[in-house]
């Protein structure tokens, strides 16, 4: 996606871009997920998830997930290519949380540069965000696997041109926090994504966001 130029803005900001995961940080799709989740497991023959082990498996790294469900690093770009297809089909009703949308304008009203890294597709990123906020995004890459988001987050700082100390990746689980790190950028946890407020402080963010309202805190506003 081709860069966008960035809006004029006097203020002093600790950071100009704002890089953000879709599934859990923006879009509301956990419920979708853990629905279509044993679904998955059969088709691909790793362990379902009982019901009364979500909770417990939202306090889990993803690594963790996957070494108690069975499934193989190899076999998860299948498993996320089949969760891609069926958010396509059958995700119609997966939406941005409350305000999320609203966030993204404002803070690119306050002089944000905002891109997006996430393991979804850009047919889904498109359609859940919409065309505002789609065309709000400097850059995006989509498609991104699961622990392989460092790379796509040093090509958003490459293709913007802002140095890793002025951007952070926005997410809401420990494996963003690693890409994160990886790439040279801070962190912001959003708690009402799919991990828990505990395991996400677990990673040390350089911002802690409790509501969908904060986002605006990333302006420094």
């Amino acid at each position: 996606m081709a860069s966008i130029p960035a809006p004029s803005s006097p203020r002093a900001r600790r950071y100009d871009l704002a890089v953000f995961d879709l599934d859990g940080t923006l879009a509301d799709s956990f419920g979708f997920f853990i629905a279509n989740h044993n679904r998955l497991a059969q088709r691909h023959r790793f362990a379902a998830i009982a019901e009364h082990e979500v909770e417990m498996l939202r306090g889990w790294s993803p690594r963790q997930i996957m070494r108690h469900t069975r499934l193989p690093a190899w076999r998860l770009p299948l498993v996320a290519r089949d969760f891609r297809r069926l958010m396509r089909d059958e995700g119609q009703a997966i939406t941005c949380f409350p305000g999320a949308r609203e966030a993204l304008h404002q803070l690119h009203a306050l002089g944000m540069r905002l891109a997006m890294v996430t393991s979804n597709s850009a047919e889904n990123s498109r359609r859940i965000l919409g065309e505002d906020c789609w065309t709000l995004l400097a850059h995006v890459e989509c498609g991104a696997s699961l622990f392989g988001k460092a790379r796509r987050l040093r090509r958003v700082l490459a293709r913007t041109g802002v140095p890793a100390s002025r951007a952070i990746y926005v997410g809401d689980q420990a494996s963003d926090a690693e890409a994160a790190r990886q790439a040279g950028m801070a962190f912001a946890a959003v708690a009402w994504g799919y991990a828990t407020a505990d395991s996400l402080q677990a990673c040390q963010p350089q911002a802690y966001l409790a509501e969908v309202s904060e986002l605006r805190r990333l302006a420094g506003d």
